[in-house]
């Protein structure tokens, strides 16, 4: 059997982080959240701050892809690739980051298309971790110190946006229970339980191979 997976899409405020952190203590193994775009910036060529200003990002203007195009990797040389939107050329280096990392360990990946990038990985568990509107608010609000109106437009804004990166590049619905092996509601669950839900989801996985 090859590395075990596990990719985490979250709602903005569902507690999928913690889930992940969690997750990713109880069996020992590193979880990848922005220390992916470290590895997808060395691998590639690219600066780490090009990583972050299209972190799971809706695509950008054509005029901005244009002007930050100056910053063309090394690595990627082929004249197709060299001929790509800049967000574009993220994207597919971040994708065979993420499939590199999967070949070499065993591991808890959140976010940025994870689940599209493994989906012919056999042993890739993919989750989406959710919660009730009104329970994200408080949990936003509490942590970033914000106004519950506040914290309520943070919430829908990143949630757009997520949703945004998601469907343009994976062809598929963000949240949507049909692209993803588990749909946990942490609100009902808690980090815990939604932890404990996935080591018995793997367990029964492993036991039907």
């Amino acid at each position: 059997m090859g590395n075990k997976i596990y990719t985490i899409g979250r709602e903005f405020g569902s507690g999928g982080k913690d889930v992940a952190k969690m997750l990713s203590d109880r069996l020992g193994v590193k979880m990848y959240d922005k220390e992916l775009l470290q590895h997808a910036a060395k691998e590639s060529g690219f600066c780490e701050e090009i990583f972050e200003n299209h972190d799971e990002k809706p695509t950008n203007s054509f005029l901005y892809s244009l002007v930050m195009d100056t910053y063309s990797m090394n690595s990627y040389s082929s004249a197709p690739f060299l001929d790509m939107p800049l967000n574009h050329k993220v994207f597919l280096a971040q994708f065979d980051t993420i499939k590199k990392i999967a070949s070499n360990e065993t591991c808890v990946i959140l976010g940025r298309c994870a689940d599209y990038a493994l989906s012919d990985n056999p042993d890739c568990i993919n989750i989406f971790v959710h919660a009730d509107l009104d329970k994200r608010i408080k949990l936003v609000s509490k942590r970033g110190n914000l106004t519950e109106n506040k914290a309520r437009d943070m919430i829908l804004k990143q949630d757009k946006q997520r949703a945004s990166y998601y469907n343009y590049y994976t062809s598929k619905k963000w949240g949507d229970s049909s692209s993803y092996h588990l749909t946990l509601d942490c609100g009902k669950l808690g980090v815990e339980g939604c932890v404990e839900v996935i080591l018995k989801f793997r367990e029964m996985m492993d036991a039907k191979k």
